[in-house]
């Protein structure tokens, strides 16, 4: 679990889904506010869809949810590919702080995604 501040100042909290490839963040009351879906393959975490219900928005949930995946995936070790927008650019605005951690989604990977029903 890691917790982030949103705009409102409120700490909200980034876990793994208990019972799906997923992240989710958490406002204050521990109510779920969005989910960062993924789906694992060949050692690599492809990440697919991200979202965060609209009563939270604004409050830049989307960034600290995207933050939170992308943080612990890599502490985990595992490679990081954006095929999720939401993910892409998060990364392409990081300034470099991920380096080496994710590559750029193909079209293999987008057709295996289909594959997979994702």
């Amino acid at each position: 679990m890691t917790e982030y501040t949103d705009k409102n100042g409120s700490t909200v909290t980034v876990t793994r889904a208990p019972d799906r490839a997923a992240f989710e963040i958490r406002d204050a009351a521990g109510e779920v506010a969005g989910h960062a879906d993924f789906r694992d393959r060949d050692g690599e975490r492809i990440f697919h869809h991200t979202e965060v219900d609209e009563e939270f928005g604004g409050r830049g949930m989307g960034t600290a949810l995207v933050r939170g995946a992308v943080e612990a995936t890599r502490a985990e070790g595992v490679p990081i590919v954006p095929v999720c927008p939401m993910v892409e650019a998060f990364l392409d605005k990081s300034g470099g702080e991920f380096e080496g951690a994710y590559r750029s989604p193909t079209a293999d990977d987008r057709a295996w995604l289909r594959e997979e029903g994702a």
